[in-house]
C-alpha cells in the first residue's frame, strides 16, 4: 500500500495505473474484494480498536471536544456496522456499463450513453475513520482507484483501516494502488494532492469551512464539496404537535455532531404558544442549549411555570451557524413563506424539513426550498447514503454539479457515448 514514504505524485501516478485496470474489472472480482475487506475488518477488530484508542487518547489530551471525539470513536458495534455497510455496497448493482440512454440515428448509427468510472478519486476528510472504509468500498465498487487523506486526529485509525482495505483488495485480485493513503504532511501535502491534475480526476473534501477554503485556494483538480449542513426544521401551524416534537428532538439530539443534524427550529406563530414550551422543555431535558428570538421569549414568558429553561438571545450569527453541538437556534415566523425566506438566507443547501398536515404548505416548501434534500414530516437525520439505500456515502454534496446529496456509486461515475456503425462516414 502507498503511504507517506512515497511522494504524493508517485501515489497519484500509481493510482492512475490501477484505475485503468479497475475500469475493466468484472463485478464478481470487485464484489469478492469487498467481501474480503468486510471479513478482514471483523477478523482484525482488536487491531483496529487499539489504533483507535491511541487516537482517542490523543484527542482527549488535545481537548478536541465531545462532538469530534464522538466522530472519532470506534467500538465493536461501529466496526461491525462498517463491515455490514461494505457488504451492502457489494450487494448493490454495479453501475459500470449501465446504459443510461440509447437510440439509433436516422443514418443508422447506434448510440449508447453508458456509465463509466471517474478514474482516480481523492477523498480528504476529518476525524471520522469510518469514511476510510466507506469511501474505499464505494470507489472500488464503482471501478475507481482511491487516494485517502484523513486528518491527524485519526491518524492511527486511518492507517490501520486503509492497510486492511488495501491488503484485502489486492489479495482478492484488484491492482496494486487501488487504495492508497497519504498521511503525515500538512497543508503542503494537501496542496500537492489538489494539483495532481494529470492523475487525479476528482477530490471530495469532507470537513469544515477551513478545509473547503484551503482547497478553493489551490485546487486544479475538480472538487465536489461534501459541505457543512446548517439544517432547519420548520413546524407549520397545522403540524401534529407530538409528531413535530419527535422530529425536532431526533433531528437535533440523535447525533448532534453531524452535518444532517438540525441547527435551527422555525415555528409558525399560530402554534408557538402551544408548541414551544413543550419542545423546549424536551430539548432542555436532553441538555440542548437554546438561542432564541424575542418572539420565542415572549411565548415562553406566558408559561412561567416551566422549570430549567435557560435560553440565550439569538443573534444573526446564530442563524448562520452550524453548531455540530447540543445547541439550537429558535425563531417564530409568520408564515411558510417567511420560513422559506429564512432558510434561503441562512441555509447551506443540505437538508431542510417541514412538519405539517397542510398539503399546500408542504408543496410550497418543497418547491421553495433550494436544498439537496427536502423533507415533509421526517427528520433531517435521514440524509445519509446508507439510509437512502446506497450502502454508504462519501459525503453529502450541497453543490448542483455534478452530484447533489449523498455521494454514492452513481455519483462516482461519469459517462461515455459508445457509437457503432457499419462503415459510416460523414457527408
Amino acid at each position: 500500500m502507498a503511504v507517506a514514504v512515497s511522494s504524493v505524485a508517485d501515489i497519484a501516478r500509481k493510482a492512475k495505473r490501477a484505475a485503468r485496470t479497475l475500469a475493466q474489472t468484472d463485478t464478481a472480482v470487485k464484489d469478492a474484494a469487498l467481501e474480503a475487506i468486510a471479513a478482514a475488518l471483523e477478523e482484525r477488530i482488536e487491531e483496529i480498536l487499539q489504533a483507535n484508542a491511541r487516537d482517542m487518547q490523543l484527542g482527549v489530551e488535545a481537548d478536541i471536544g465531545d462532538a469530534l471525539l464522538d466522530r472519532l470513536r470506534l467500538d465493536e458495534a461501529r466496526v461491525g456496522a462498517i463491515a455490514r455497510a461494505v457488504r451492502q455496497i457489494a450487494a448493490l448493482a454495479d453501475p459500470i456499463g449501465e446504459v443510461i440512454d440509447g437510440h439509433r440515428l436516422p443514418n443508422g448509427l447506434d448510440v449508447r450513453k453508458v456509465r463509466v468510472p471517474l478514474g482516480v478519486v481523492a477523498v480528504v476528510y476529518e476525524a471520522r475513520p469510518n469514511v476510510t472504509i466507506d469511501a474505499a468500498s464505494l470507489c472500488l465498487k464503482s471501478g475507481n482507484a482511491i487516494i485517502l487523506r484523513g486528518s491527524s486526529s485519526a491518524a492511527y485509525s486511518n492507517a490501520a483501516l486503509a492497510q486492511i482495505a488495501a491488503q484485502s483488495a489486492i489479495g482478492a485480485g484488484l491492482p496494486d494502488g487501488c487504495v492508497s493513503l497519504v498521511a503525515g504532511g500538512g497543508r503542503e501535502e494537501l496542496t500537492e494532492l489538489a494539483t495532481q491534475a494529470d492523475s487525479v480526476d476528482l477530490i471530495i473534501p469532507r470537513g469544515g469551512e477551513s478545509l473547503k477554503q484551503a482547497l478553493q485556494a489551490v485546487a486544479t483538480v475538480p472538487v465536489i464539496y461534501a459541505a457543512s449542513g446548517n439544517c432547519h426544521v420548520y413546524v407549520d401551524s397545522s403540524a401534529d404537535i407530538q409528531q413535530a416534537q419527535a422530529i425536532v428532538i431526533n433531528a437535533k439530539t440523535q447525533r448532534p455532531g453531524v452535518c444532517n443534524a438540525a441547527e435551527t427550529l422555525l415555528v409558525h406563530e399560530r402554534i408557538a404558544d402551544e408548541f414551544l414550551p413543550q419542545v423546549l422543555s424536551a430539548l432542555a431535558a436532553a441538555r440542548v442549549s437554546v438561542r432564541a428570538d424575542a418572539r420565542t421569549h415572549d411565548a415562553l414568558a406566558r408559561h412561567s411555570d416551566i422549570p430549567n429553561l435557560k435560553i440565550e438571545d439569538a443573534t444573526d450569527e446564530d442563524w448562520a451557524t452550524e453548531y455540530l453541538a447540543p445547541i439550537i437556534a429558535v425563531r417564530v415566523v409568520d408564515s411558510t413563506e417567511q420560513a422559506i425566506e429564512h432558510i434561503g438566507s441562512y441555509g447551506s443547501g443540505h437538508s431542510e424539513a417541514i412538519v405539517t398536515r397542510d398539503t399546500t404548505a408542504a408543496r410550497a416548501f418543497q418547491l421553495g426550498v433550494d436544498a439537496a434534500c427536502v423533507y415533509v414530516n421526517a427528520s433531517t437525520r435521514f440524509t445519509d447514503g446508507g439510509e437512502f439505500g446506497m450502502g454508504a456515502e462519501i459525503g453529502n454534496s450541497t453543490q448542483k454539479l455534478h452530484a447533489r446529496g449523498p455521494i454514492g456509486l452513481r455519483e462516482l461515475c461519469t459517462f461515455k457515448y459508445l457509437v457503432e456503425g457499419d462503415g459510416h462516414v460523414r457527408a
